[in-house]
């Protein structure tokens, strides 16, 4: 039996694409076809954002002309999957003529010709672009304008806080200024990504989250690391039981960037500024049904109420976790994730994370996943909100009521609800 194997992203699936696969199948009794993962995509220019991954498999697989279907996710693979699945020839457009000669010392390549006249590039220009203006810290700005231009049907263009000529907005002002900020925006009828917390309360929060959904808008909370391709697995990992019941959970985020720093007007504090992050793994895999919640803090500024260092506590029936914050103090940024039979371990600084291991007390047992990270997530983030904003659906990063809880537990230390460490 001859084996084959092919790859594409197969965004819109077309008919160029179909004769393609139809090509490649009459090479062979078997076809093994790759569709390339979200992330990794990006060695082709920019982010596919007209449909995810598993929409994509599902239109190859409609087809009928694949035999298998397997994700492409690294650099490298190609080799791996060839060598893996016993391949005798390895096919792909010629317009990626002699990229992949390399693959020769492993199989035969052949290269196809394209159907003429017919692209995913060319029916994605034909969508109308969402424009996402930006306001705020002018360094999270320029980093988040540098992220759009790697997204597919997402593009940069100038605002002021009227939000003129926008779909949408990334705001990025100070949290004391988001709720009014985003209210203004969703009232405009703009679609919003703003720095997390949305609000400063839960009150407040709660009300731009029904506005935005009963006006057909999308509002992000915006925790990139939610959007990353590890910290979404280290998720999976550890809900599916590979460390088994999870008893403990470990959040640290710390900064030591404000000391010596008198004018603190333009600053944010300790809890605003780590809290969100630092609370996402424990809400997201704890839930938010605790029974008790303790803050306890370090004050830098005891009248403008901003934390050196603060620890929030939380008891759960069957678990605790704690999140370790701070703009004046340090320690190792990791995320700990305890179990009944193993531990994740995710080094500093766990939010950028690229790499984590699942550890057990057989040390030959344990597993290290790496996975590529650019744009510290943020060009993730850009593609979930356009997918969202294009399909007026919500995706499944963040759900309401974690962005609800992290404005529960900013309200608290606001109303200066804590133990003060002398």
């Amino acid at each position: 039996m001859t084996k084959v194997i092919t790859y594409g992203t197969y965004d819109l699936l077309h008919y160029g694409h179909i004769r393609l696969l139809e090509r490649a199948k009459e090479l062979g009794d078997y076809l093994i076809v790759g569709v390339t993962a979200d992330d990794f995509d990006k060695t082709r220019g920019k982010i596919n954002v007209q449909q995810s991954l598993m929409e994509r498999i599902e239109a190859v697989r409609a087809t009928g002309l694949a035999d298998e279907i397997i994700v492409e996710e690294y650099e490298g693979q190609k080799i791996d999957d060839i060598q893996r699945y016993g391949v005798d020839i390895f096919t792909v457009g010629s317009d990626w003529k002699g990229k992949f000669d390399y693959l020769n010392a492993y199989c035969k390549v052949v290269y196809l010709d394209r159907t003429e006249g017919v692209s995913s590039s060319e029916i994605r220009a034909e969508k109308r672009k969402i424009f996402i203006g930006t306001i705020g810290n002018k360094g999270l700005c320029d980093k988040f304008i540098k992220e759009v231009s790697y997204v597919n049907g997402v593009e940069y263009k100038e605002c002021d806080e009227e939000y003129l000529g926008v779909d949408a907005v990334y705001i990025a002002t100070l949290p004391e200024k988001h709720y009014s900020d985003v209210k203004r925006a969703l009232e405009k009828g703009k679609h919003v990504i703003c720095e997390s917390p949305i609000a400063m309360n839960t009150i407040q929060c709660k009300e731009l989250i029904e506005y935005a959904e009963n006006n057909s808008l999308i509002l992000v909370d915006g925790i990139k690391t939610a959007y990353s391709t590890a910290y979404s697995r280290l998720l999976v990992l550890a809900k599916s039981g590979h460390i088994g019941e999870i008893l403990s959970i470990d959040s640290v985020c710390t900064s030591n960037r404000v000391t010596g720093i008198t004018d603190l007007k333009n600053e944010q504090n300790s809890i605003c500024a780590w809290g969100p992050t630092a609370l996402l793994p424990i809400f997201q895999l704890a839930g938010v049904e605790y029974n008790d919640m303790q803050i306890v803090t370090k004050l830098f500024d005891k009248k403008a109420n901003f934390d050196a260092f603060t620890k929030i506590s939380f008891e759960y029936d069957k678990m605790v976790a704690t999140a370790k914050v701070a703009k004046a103090a340090k320690s190792e940024g990791e995320l700990i994730i305890t179990g009944t039979k193993g531990y994740i371990y995710v080094p500093a600084p766990w939010w950028k994370t690229e790499y984590f291991e699942i550890r057990y007390e057989n040390q030959n047992e344990n597993k290290k996943y790496f996975y590529q990270l650019d744009g510290e997530g943020i060009r993730y983030e850009i593609v979930a909100f356009a997918r969202a904003v294009e399909n007026k659906k919500r995706g499944y990063y963040l759900k309401d009521d974690i962005s609800l809880n992290i404005a529960t537990v900013i309200e608290r230390f606001s109303k200066r609800k804590y133990k003060e460490l002398s």
